[in-house]
């Protein structure tokens, strides 16, 4: 049997949800399976989206650096970029993905931050579309609360 994690941890959130929490007679202790079941519901939704949101920001994030590169002056951040535009998601394992984003992320911020200080007539298209990553990374990630009622 192959067990759908979306599934079990949707009808975990339901029975904590519907059959435990009402019998429980502390308001704390009802508070905390409360929360033990929206965590369920919500890595529920998470662990079936995470790779596809860790690739897509991992690959926009490279574009990103690659179109920058061309433009960036400073030598260093420009390597930097470089480097970081050529590389690739060598695993789908979510920790794996996520070293990889934090990575990008930094030479994100290394680059927002040149930006910003730059007044150099490809600096403020760069930084809009820095800008535009964020939003949609942003989006990307934005978790559904259930329905309760």
């Amino acid at each position: 049997m192959k067990p759908d994690v979306e599934q079990v941890m949707q009808g975990f959130f339901g029975t904590l949800l519907m059959d435990v929490a009402p019998h429980l007679n502390a308001e704390y202790s009802m508070g905390n399976v409360g929360i033990m079941g929206m965590m369920m519901f919500l890595t529920a939704e998470e662990h079936d989206r995470a790779a596809e949101i860790r690739v897509a920001e991992n690959a926009e994030m490279r574009a990103l650096f690659a179109e920058a590169a061309g433009s960036v002056e400073d030598a260093a951040l420009k390597a930097k970029l470089t480097q970081a535009a050529a590389g690739g998601d060598t695993s789908l394992r979510i920790k794996a993905l996520d070293v990889a984003n934090a990575g990008l992320a930094g030479v994100l911020v290394e680059l927002q931050a040149h930006v910003e200080a730059s007044r150099a007539a490809w600096a403020g298209p760069i930084e809009a579309r820095i800008w535009d990553y964020l939003l949609a990374a942003t989006e990307r990630r934005k978790l559904t609360f259930p329905s309760l009622g």
